[in-house]
């Protein structure tokens, strides 16, 4: 960053500068867990066993450090280059019409309530309402250190058992959503799209956000011909605006396919076959006739559903980064 031009190329400069943030925020945390341990040997060392208040503090100064430890080991489950990224998560409602609809707006919450205990920013990219309740599919970004590297273990088909709420018989429905993660990519220079390859519609926007957007055609979708991806925005103020997130999403998308082409490639050097397919769920959330919660991926599961729903997801995250890790 000393070099005498290195502000000129800001494409360059950008990503440098991401890398240092990492790289502080990695070390950083560790220096200082090391220079309170350091501390803490020293009174440990000159503590007479009579010193009661002493020895307590220092009892309660250990656990701290041991906590804060374990939060540190749990960061270097987040390796990969994308992790410290913001992330992009899409939501779609699966068959069953209302009930899906439903269950997308739950897990929506369910995300939302988890971006807000982690001090996340969230922003809605893209929503279309269910007929009669509920949201058939929302794309939001979130956005914060490492939002990317927590929620890819969300990505997946996940299944409510309930009593449905829309049911005057107060029988039990089975809904399925799919979620969808893929990190923000920072800077362009990875992914190229010609103008020719890019279909670009307007139309107006279909939910809430104001006299101007619903009256306008702000709202933007835009398809990349080649590819069949399709991204569209309609909650930004202005048409210019949806048109920039939008080719931001559809940016990140490309680069996601990518990446995803070249595991495949490594996979079948290995050998490996991993078929995915919408019925397999990773996560069953279930309400009735018993509370459980479980992902099957990794077998961890709680009986607490109420929690899990109002965005207590960090030992499923965690337990699903740890089984990641080990299978690599």
């Amino acid at each position: 960053m000393s070099v005498q031009d290195f502000w000129n190329n800001e494409d360059h400069s950008t990503k440098v500068v991401k890398l240092l943030k990492i790289l502080k925020s990695t070390v950083e945390p560790w220096e200082a867990a090391f220079k309170k341990y350091s501390e803490l040997k020293e009174l440990l060392d000159i503590a007479r066993e009579e010193d009661s208040d002493l020895i307590a503090d220092l009892d309660r100064n250990i656990e701290t450090l041991l906590q804060e430890v374990a939060r540190l080991e749990f960061k270097t489950l987040l390796a990969d280059e994308n992790d410290p990224n913001n992330a992009i998560l899409s939501i779609n409602a699966g068959a069953g019409g209302t009930e899906s609809c439903d269950w997308v707006e739950m897990l929506l919450r369910m995300y939302n309530r988890w971006a807000e205990s982690k001090g996340y920013g969230v922003r809605t990219i893209d929503i279309l309402p269910g007929e009669e309740a509920g949201i058939k599919n929302v794309t939001i970004l979130v956005q914060g250190d490492y939002a990317y590297g927590y929620l890819k273990s969300e990505r997946g088909v996940h299944r409510l058992v309930r009593i449905s709420p829309f049911d005057s018989n107060k029988r039990r429905h089975t809904s399925f959503a799919s979620v969808d993660v893929i990190p923000e990519i920072e800077g362009t220079s990875e992914i190229n799209i010609d103008e020719k390859d890019l279909e670009i519609e307007t139309f107006r926007a279909s939910g809430a956000g104001g006299q101007h957007m619903q009256k306008s055609d702000t709202a933007v979708r835009v398809t990349h011909k080649p590819s069949g991806l399709s991204v569209q925005c309609q909650n930004e103020r202005s048409q210019s605006q949806n048109k920039q997130t939008a080719l931001k999403v559809l940016k990140a998308r490309l680069y996601e396919r990518e990446k995803e082409k070249k595991e495949k490639e490594l996979e079948h050097i290995r050998g490996e076959q991993k078929k995915i397919e919408w019925g397999s769920q990773i996560r069953s959330y279930v309400l009735y006739p018993y509370t459980l919660v479980k992902d099957h991926r990794t077998e961890y599961e709680t009986g607490n559903s109420a929690a899990v729903l109002d965005g207590a997801l960090d030992q499923f995250m965690e337990a699903y980064l740890k089984s990641r890790k080990e299978r690599k």
